[in-house]
Order: C-alpha cells, then structure tokens, then sequence
C-alpha cells in the first residue's frame, strides 16, 4: 500500500503536470516576430557579444572540443546529468527558428520556444533579471555564429526529476521571475554592478548554498555553498575571512577579476574558468562596478570568526610528520614559515583559504593541482603540481592539518576521512 506521504506527492505531481500542460498549451503567446532595433545589427550583434562574455554562456553551451555554443557539453548534478543545448542558428537543432521572445522567454521565465520548462542547471534563476534589450542584443549576437547542425542530447535524470510535473513543483516553491530593478539610493556604478553580478554573472549560482533539492531559497545571497559535483567550495562573499572584500582597494578587486591575481589573492578552480572566460575581457568600467557592488555588501560572520582558543590543533605525532612532509614538498615555494613569494607562491601563514572550517579547496589543490587562469594581464601564472600520486589520504591530511596549525595559524586538523571521501568523489 502507498503511504499517505506518497499519496500527497503524487497528487501534488499530478495536478502540477496538469498546470504545465495547460500553461505549456494555451494560446496566446506565440513569440511573436523578430524585434526592429533602431541600432544597427551589427553594433547590435557586437553588444551582444560582449553580454554573452559576461554571461560566461560558451562556458557551458560548447562542449570540449566542439564548435561554439553549439550544445552537448555533460552538466553533472547531484539528480542526474544535464547537457547544455545548442544556441547556434542551425534551423532543426538549435535556436534558428527562436525570435527574440521566443529567447527572452528562456532567460527571464525558464521555459524553451515551445513552452517546455527548463531545468535550473541552465540559471534563468539569475539571468531572469535580465533587461529585454540585453536578451535581444545577446540573441542577436547569436544568430551571427557559425549554425551547426548538432541535435541537442537528452537529460539523464534520475525519477521524479526527469519529469515537467517534478519541475513545475520545483518552480512554485523556489523560482519568480522578476528584472532587475535599480535602487535610487545608490549611485548609477553600483546599479551597474548590481545588474552584473546579481543577473548576467549569476554569481549566485556558485556562492549561494542551496538545499537537497538543489535550490537556493535567497537567489541573493552570496554567503558561500560547496559547487555540486565538483568538489570545490565557493567561499562567502559578505564574510571577511572568506571572500569578502570590504576591506580590499577597488583595484585589487578589479585586478582579481582582470588579471586572476592580485596581491590580496588568487584565483583556482572554477573562478579560474570565470576569470578566463568572461571578467577578464569585460571593460574596466563594468569590473569596477562590480567591485563597488561587492565592497558593498554587507558584512557577515563566516565559520572563520570562532574563537580561535576552541579550535582544536595538530598535535604530537600528526603535527611531526605534516612538517616533514611540508619541507619535503611544499618549503621550496610557499617558505620555511609559510611567507610565500609575492607576485609567484601565495603565502600560507595568516592566508584566509587556509583557515576556512570548509577545508574542500585544500584537499583538491593538493590532490590535483591549482592553476590560476593565463590572462593578458598575467600570460604565465605561476601553478602548483597535483600530489595525488606522490601523497596518500594520509599524508595530505597531516600536511594540511600542520599548516592550519603552524605560524600563527589557528584551524582545526583535516581528516584523513574527509580526504578520501573526496579523492574517490572526483573519480
């Protein structure tokens, strides 16, 4: 017998398939015809070019080695495996037969030319905020890239979630449409950086944690979350001993985002890909507005900000042989103490991702290496080599835990557990 709870859940699926049938169905709306522009098309197309940079959308609409933004790239999520579409002009299998509603529909409300629902792997939670004539610039500038005929590939997903009737639910209870709107408070800088970082950066989609169901119930909210799938954590953006930059010049922020250094930090991971696909070729203006908006933020406490004398520490035998391995493995670049080298090794000692209580962005530096973007501001960064195979579960964790623990640094020891546990997640 199906229990009362099962009951309620495939009512509840049943009447929301009912209501995306009759949205998905009713007359109206047919996308109308494509937008006239007093702009030219090509200043037109040209702008557009440059959004889609700020979007970061080739990113994930080209998959490696295949042709721009011409779909097929796998998007792994804790519910099944999205695949990105094909945005080129090909008639049959991409966007050739899409007007510029039919494309400001999927940004601003999530659903595709023929009103199917869209999955928020593609982040129309962020990019409905979107102004229109930023849709049709970017739409514009898509139907000027070369059409491949490539048919967009399935979801894998797992039940209930591969169903519209799942995903209408979903949508109820997290997702509203809505344009950004400026706040006449603030000056014209600091609405435009709002709009980037809030909309086309769709920043939140990484720095905002988000529940069991993959959702984020403050799409604002830039506290920090670890990246589905990934193994790396976002760090806060409000709180000082993450991310944060209240206390950093607006240079240094426009630098990080321009060069993918600076003298406060470095970028790894997936801001690696973000600053060497999209802010890096943003105009200085448009990065200096959002610098403004992220200086502006206000400030929260992070894990980081315990009391220092409840952390417990390495000790004996552990912190004995982490140092050793660090004069064998790391002294040579990062310091005897931990300094560093400026403008090559990040220091150690006192360094904010060092301490962070979420200890994942250690773990995969270590196993697997860390590489700033090459940049035109920073053609040849300096990297750090993977140690997966020089290093076992337990030696990264005695490493680690001597670090957060050596030159006034004060953060609980890694786990050899938690090592493994990501080791064998990222095979």
């Amino acid at each position: 017998m199906m229990g009362r709870a099962a009951q309620w859940l495939l009512v509840a699926l049943l009447a929301a398939a009912l209501l995306v049938w009759g949205i998905n169905f009713m007359p109206g709306d047919k996308g109308g015809s494509p937008l006239a522009s007093a702009v030219p098309a090509g200043t037109l197309a040209a702008r557009g070019a440059y959004l889609a940079r700020a979007g970061n959308c080739a990113a994930c609409h080209t998959a490696r080695g295949g042709a721009a933004y011409a779909g097929g790239r796998p998007l792994a999520t804790p519910f099944g495996t999205v695949y990105a579409g094909n945005l080129t002009p090909d008639a049959d299998t991409g966007i050739g037969q899409w007007t510029p509603a039919h494309f400001w529909r999927a940004l601003h409300h999530g659903r595709s030319r023929d009103g199917r629902l869209l999955y928020p792997a593609f982040p129309y939670t962020h990019y409905t905020r979107i102004t229109r004539a930023d849709s049709d610039a970017i739409f514009e500038y898509l139907r000027t890239v070369p059409a491949v005929r490539q048919a967009n590939r399935e979801h894998d997903l797992r039940w209930p979630y591969n169903t519209q009737a799942a995903l209408a639910v979903w949508r109820a209870l997290y997702f509203r449409a809505g344009t950004y709107e400026a706040d006449t408070k603030r000056s014209e800088q600091w609405n435009r950086g709002a709009y980037l970082v809030q909309g086309l950066g769709h920043c939140g989609a990484c720095h905002t944690a988000r529940n069991m169901l993959g959702a984020s119930p403050d799409m604002l909210d830039l506290s920090g979350g670890l990246i589905p799938m990934q193994n790396w954590y976002a760090p806060s953006l409000t709180a000082r001993t993450e991310a944060g930059v209240h206390d950093w010049a607006t240079e240094e922020v426009v630098q990080l985002l321009q060069a993918g250094t600076s003298p406060r930090g470095t970028v790894l991971g997936p801001m690696a890909e973000v600053v060497l696909h999209s802010t890096q070729h943003l105009e200085t203006a448009d990065v200096q507005a959002m610098a403004v908006y992220l200086k502006s933020l206000p400030a929260t406490p992070g894990a980081s900000d315990a009391d220092p004398r409840e952390v417990p520490r390495a000790t004996g035998e552990l912190s004995e042989r982490g140092a050793k391995l660090y004069t064998k493995h790391c002294a040579d670049c990062h310091g005897k103490r931990g300094e560093g080298v400026p403008g090559a090794y990040p220091p150690l000692a006192g360094n904010r991702t060092v301490l962070m209580p979420v200890t994942a962005n250690l773990v995969q530096v270590v196993l697997y290496g860390g590489f700033p973007p090459a940049t035109k501001l920073n053609p040849r960064p300096y990297g750090m080599p993977p140690f997966a195979v020089q290093m076992g579960d337990s030696d990264v964790a005695a490493v680690l835990s001597y670090i957060r623990g050596a030159w006034g640094n004060k953060a609980a020891p890694v786990s050899e557990f938690d090592v493994s546990r990501q080791r064998e997640s990222s095979r």
